[in-house]
């Protein structure tokens, strides 16, 4: 990991602050472990927001359970009256309570959202990091190719090799030498 203030490589990944200017590097470690997002820390005060999923599975819940109070309390009441309204009444909440709150479970468990990610930022983002703007500013965008030229060339023409040296050979100094006159002969 390197230091963004100073750029100074880090000894350890685990470093608090840099060894060289002193930038305090807990935010920077959590923006690597949490994949750029800082997290954001709700009051203890404040109840969690609970997701869609699992705000269905309680209505579902709630749903059964109530059917098993309900229905025997309509069955008593139509076993003492006659009444054909309470036995249909009795039937419906039977049916709506003991099928309907499974599947409102079942519906809730496949269909909606879970709980939120824990990282992702909630209302205002937090406050940002000092950030140096030679380091972390907008990318220069460079062209590719050098533009072409204002106006055309006045055509190709073909080189004069005439007008080349012929560069010196890496032989010559020593055949200079062998050709000297003044040799003496060994005796």
């Amino acid at each position: 990991m390197f230091c963004p203030q100073c750029g100074q490589q880090q000894v350890t990944g685990h470093s608090r602050f840099c060894s060289r200017c002193g930038f305090p590097l807990d935010g920077v470690l959590q923006l690597l472990n949490h994949g750029g997002l800082l997290p954001a820390y709700r009051n203890p005060d404040e109840p969690a927001p609970i997701s869609p999923r699992r705000k269905g599975v309680k209505q579902g819940g709630l749903l059964l359970l109530s059917g098993a109070l309900i229905v025997p309390i309509l069955g008593m009441f139509a076993s003492f009256t006659n009444a054909t309204f309470i036995e249909i009444l009795a039937a419906l909440a039977a049916i709506i309570c003991f099928i309907g709150g499974p599947l409102r479970m079942l519906y809730a468990a496949v269909f909606e959202e879970g709980a939120p990610n824990p990282f992702r930022p909630y209302g205002p983002p937090a406050a940002p990091m000092p950030v140096h703007p030679q380091q972390f500013g907008p990318p220069v965008q460079r062209p590719a190719l050098t533009p072409p030229p204002a106006r055309a060339q006045g055509g190709w023409r073909r080189p004069n090799t005439a007008e080349l040296a012929n560069p010196p050979s890496v032989t010559e100094n020593t055949t200079r030498l062998l050709d000297k006159e003044d040799r003496t002969p060994e005796q």
